[in-house]
């Protein structure tokens, strides 16, 4: 399919918020790609999850239709509750993955266009299909990158001799919880991928959906400085708010609450939430064990989402695929994995 030209770029084991800032430190004989991640050894050795989570050691998501306030409220959450907030991911949340500089081309971020989306959404190049899918994929790959955060942080995984020492020989710091605008939970589109996919991830601990009429979303788009939201048909909007209300939100239930939020003390409510029910209560150390492998693993997360399907608008073939391939192999830094380019100044290559 056309997405699977994700696979030239997906880093393994990255964080999209860590990417950017971490500074590999390369050595004599040492691969500065070839960092220590957790696995099955750190595990053996006494490396637990349960100790950690406390009581906002959780996802939560926020869900609603386009410029309903998800992402102030987010932000605000986040501040209020000491959690990580992570926007909804645009179409270049790859080339944020893997640290570029300056966003790729769109022939390495999934061949589309929301812009085209909005302004042309039946175009004949399948276009609308694409950037679908490939949102689709993105908000799997951040809700993984959000669960590898809740796993993650409170061990000192970059230490070694720290990282595989049993928790009763080191200070016990908690998870960090993670709230998101969206999940891929909350994408109505393409059963079949979302079928095959979605089932590898628990759900977020909790769902929020900001309830903002389609006729005021309408109102605050024609306000919007970007020209291809202004002009956004209500029925479109419409669709999008009966989708939440009539699918997912039934569909969420075993979810621990649903917030139909329209109200500010909405942090002070989430405080009383007794979270009784849901998958995360039937968990142990050995699921979250096996959960972390596989988030870490985003070349995996990628795969999930691949079909054996000819569509011929959008698939990609065996030469277009080798041309892309080949095109972005010649951009500079690229050649070679991180740390072995000489193009882009990376230095004593020949020691690592």
């Amino acid at each position: 399919m056309a997405l699977r030209v994700i696979g030239l770029v997906v880093p393994s084991g990255a964080n999209a918020f860590k990417a950017v800032n971490v500074a590999q430190k390369a050595g004599v004989h040492t691969s500065s790609v070839r960092s220590l991640r957790y696995g099955w050894l750190a595990y053996a050795l006494g490396e637990r999850t349960t100790p950690r989570l406390k009581q906002n050691s959780k996802i939560i998501t926020l869900d609603g239709n386009l410029s309903s306030g998800k992402g102030a409220l987010a932000q605000k959450l986040a501040d209020r509750l000491g959690m990580l907030y992570m926007p909804e991911p645009d179409t270049f949340y790859l080339d944020k993955m893997t640290g570029e500089k300056e966003p790729l081309p769109v022939d390495f971020n999934g061949m589309c266009s929301l812009e085209k989306f909005y302004t042309d959404p039946k175009a004949a190049d399948g276009n609308s299909y694409r950037l679908q899918m490939w949102m689709y994929t993105m908000r799997l790959l951040q809700y993984a990158d959000a669960l590898e955060h809740l796993l993650t942080t409170g061990t000192a995984d970059s230490e070694v001799p720290r990282s595989v020492l049993c928790s009763a020989q080191r200070p016990v710091r908690s998870r960090q919880g993670v709230i998101l605008e969206r999940s891929p939970f909350s994408d109505l589109h393409y059963n079949e991928i979302k079928g095959i996919s979605i089932c590898e991830f628990l759900p977020p601990h909790l769902v929020i959906y900001v309830d903002l009429p389609a006729e005021d979303v309408q109102k605050k788009l024609k306000q919007s400085g970007k020209s291809y939201l202004q002009n956004v048909p209500l029925t479109y909007l419409k669709s999008i708010e009966d989708s939440y209300k009539k699918s997912f939100l039934p569909k969420i239930s075993s979810v621990d609450g649903v917030f139909i939020v329209c109200r500010p003390q909405v942090a002070e409510d989430i405080d009383y939430l007794k979270f009784e029910k849901g998958p995360w209560l039937e968990q142990d150390d050995v699921t979250y064990h096996h959960m972390r492998m596989l988030v870490e693993d985003k070349q995996r997360v990628a795969t999930l989402t691949h079909i054996p399907k000819f569509l011929p608008e959008i698939t990609i073939g065996a030469h277009d695929y080798d041309e892309k391939y080949y095109a972005f192999k010649s951009l500079p830094g690229k050649k070679y994995a991180p740390g072995y380019n000489a193009d882009v100044g990376d230095k004593y290559i020949w020691l690592k």
